[in-house]
């Protein structure tokens, strides 16, 4: 590997403990349609129990890729460290339980590479139909990918399990935050922080990943709560800095977003994922209050900075 030229793009992939999930986006790695694109692999396990280093292994002679072992410090983290080491003039980030299509690359690399100075994000697809869970969650974040692209939407951002940049701006702007707690919300505090030096946020609906996060009504829950916490607590972060809202979309947003699967076909599906959609509000809404009480000193910061405003 000393000896191939330079990659145009390093694929970064944080995993922790889901070999088998691993092995599959490897393999869709190996598949791409590439166009010719020069590309590397990073591997990142973030300290999981078991070394995935024989997963890796076994795509040395179809991938450039390399693995990186880090202690326990979550997944911004671990993508932070596959970016320092990384050869690309772009970076493209990917989950270890997403399936690129196969012209995933191919659309990233066109559109980053048309405008260097634009944060590429594409669509996100749920890969497991039959799980009412997943089906949910990855219908919450068609909904918000879809009001991102509108005017209407105050706090655009991509998930980061499927964007690619600059990776000259990604080290600039310092990286993924890893301040905020549960592990997650990193995506849009990057996104926000993007924004904020007047970078642009590109939409390319072509650029796919099918996501395999297997849920239960439990993790479910635990997801969205989780949700809630890493949102506020980013939000309560920003406040130090800038005079933008605690919950910065209207209500019809939130409206908006429990009714959305009402467009399906079948009927007993399309209201089973309102009421799961509903449960999930209320998740998100319970793990940011319990962020909220964890936080009082900025949050009364916020509020004597509005009376006396």
């Amino acid at each position: 590997m000393t000896d191939t030229p330079a990659p145009l793009v390093s694929v970064i992939i944080p995993t922790y403990g889901r070999p088998a999930k691993l092995r599959d986006c490897l393999a869709a790695m190996a598949r791409l349609d590439a166009d010719g694109a020069c590309f590397e692999v990073i591997v990142v396990d973030d300290g999981g129990p078991q070394s995935v280093e024989p997963v890796v292994a076994e795509f040395r002679r179809e991938l450039h890729v390399r693995l990186l072992v880090q202690r326990r410090s979550g997944p911004g983290a671990a993508r932070n460290a596959g970016a320092a080491v990384a050869r690309g003039r772009y970076l493209a980030f990917v989950d270890d339980d997403c399936v690129p299509a196969r012209s995933w690359l191919t659309v990233l690399t066109r559109e980053v590479t048309r405008n260097g100075r634009s944060l590429i994000g594409g669509r996100v697809e749920n890969a497991l139909t039959q799980n009412p869970y997943s089906e949910a969650s990855e219908q919450i974040g068609r909904y918000v990918y879809d009001y991102n692209r509108s005017d209407a939407a105050h706090e655009p951002f991509f998930t980061s399990n499927n964007i690619a940049l600059s990776a000259d701006l990604f080290s600039a702007l310092g990286g993924f935050t890893t301040s905020i707690p549960s592990a997650t919300a990193e995506d849009k505090e990057f996104c926000d922080r993007w924004r904020a030096r007047g970078l642009a946020l590109s939409h390319v609906a072509e650029a796919v990943v099918y996501h395999a996060h297997d849920l239960t009504f439990g993790r479910f829950l635990r997801q969205h709560f989780n949700y809630g916490r890493g949102i506020l607590s980013f939000r309560l972060q920003r406040r130090t800095r800038t005079r933008r809202e605690i919950v910065p979309e209207p209500l019809k947003f939130y409206v908006g977003l429990v009714l959305s699967p009402l467009r399906e076909r079948k009927a007993s599906r399309r209201w089973r994922t309102v009421a799961l959609l509903i449960v999930s509000q209320v998740a998100t809404m319970a793990g940011a209050l319990r962020e909220l009480m964890r936080w009082p000193g900025p949050a009364r910061e916020a509020s004597a900075r509005e009376r006396a405003a």
